[in-house]
């Protein structure tokens, strides 16, 4: 979410369906504003008495379903996490209404300095959805499905983006990063994930909490994904040495029986696997849904390939085809 702003379309049908539902609810008259949206069909508004205001989740019954969001929030607070609380549902409609975390995003004020004070907070979160958040009957983030993701980047971006044509040698590459990139995904202790924690889905709150948004996509997957997704963010690139002390701080809390230098290798090829699923996803974003902006965070990510691919000797050949096929932003 970012600053509210008056919406700029006030004959939206289903803005006003939406005001009027948040009005019988509450019963008492509204007025209602517009909240940035997200990569998906989902917005936002904002309601408010004299007093009080509220948040509005559209979701599009055609295009989004509420159920999954509604699921994960009862199990986020059920483990003590602070997250949105529901209020009222119509399901049928895809309308949740939810009390009002602020806009106050982590991303605004995180910076190189406070970040040894902000981030423990966050790995304690994590401790939480490693050991308390329940993960049962959640998707399984399994090889199929780490397989699919990873097929956005040659289908979206090399492809369909940039316009290389992969040969047969250059497949039997990628296949060979996208078998190692899963048996390391597959071989960690697989617990709730979250699926986008970072620093745009994180919220602080005016005690220092820092709330979380934006789940309604979790799985029970691989322990390190969710460390991957705030160390790797689209907003401050980290310097090697302090990534490998988060990530010594995070084994110590989330697997202290693993391997220091088994622990790097998961969390820098989760990092991998989930920044190529990233870069493709932008492409699609811009290519499909005719969303452009999201071509100009390609070029972050993209660094973080560029950094953690030539630590790792198995990778050189993937490297290597990259730099052929000059397919950088």
């Amino acid at each position: 979410m970012s600053s509210p702003r008056l919406s700029a379309q006030p004959t939206d049908p289903r803005q006003q369906q939406a005001h009027a539902w948040a009005a019988a609810m509450l019963d008492r008259p509204l007025t209602i504003e517009s909240l940035a949206g997200d990569a998906s069909f989902r917005r936002y508004f904002r309601v408010r008495d004299d007093a009080t205001t509220w948040v509005i989740m559209d979701a599009p019954p055609d295009r989004e379903d509420c159920a999954p969001f509604i699921d994960v929030d009862r199990r986020m607070a059920t483990a003590g996490l602070p997250v949105p609380e529901i209020i009222a549902a119509d399901t049928d409609n895809g309308f949740l209404l939810l009390d009002d975390l602020g806009d106050d995003l982590l991303r605004d004020a995180l910076t190189t300095n406070n970040a040894d004070e902000c981030f423990p907070k966050l790995f304690r979160q994590l401790e939480q959805f490693a050991s308390t958040v329940d993960a049962t009957g959640l998707p399984p983030y399994d090889r199929q499905q780490l397989l699919v993701e990873l097929e956005l980047f040659p289908k979206w971006y090399l492809e369909k983006h940039k316009g290389c044509r992969l040969s047969c040698e250059d497949w039997d590459i990628w296949e060979a990063l996208c078998t190692r990139l899963i048996q390391s995904a597959m071989g960690q202790p697989q617990v709730f994930v979250h699926h986008d924690f970072h620093s745009c889905n994180l919220l602080v709150q005016p005690d220092g909490d820092i709330a979380i948004i934006d789940f309604q996509d979790a799985v029970r997957g691989p322990v390190t994904y969710d460390l991957s997704s705030l160390l790797w963010d689209r907003y401050i690139h980290w310097p090697r040495a302090r990534l490998e002390g988060w990530m010594e701080d995070t084994r110590l809390q989330l697997a202290p029986g693993v391997d220091p230098d088994t622990w790097v290798r998961w969390c820098d090829w989760m990092g991998l696997q989930r920044n190529l699923k990233i870069v493709g996803i932008f492409a699609r974003l811009c290519l499909r849904d005719g969303k452009a902006s999201y071509l100009d965070l390609i070029p972050m990510f993209w660094r973080y390939l560029e950094d953690v691919l030539p630590l790792y000797p198995e990778f050189a050949e993937f490297a290597g085809l990259l730099e052929r096929l000059e397919c950088a932003p």
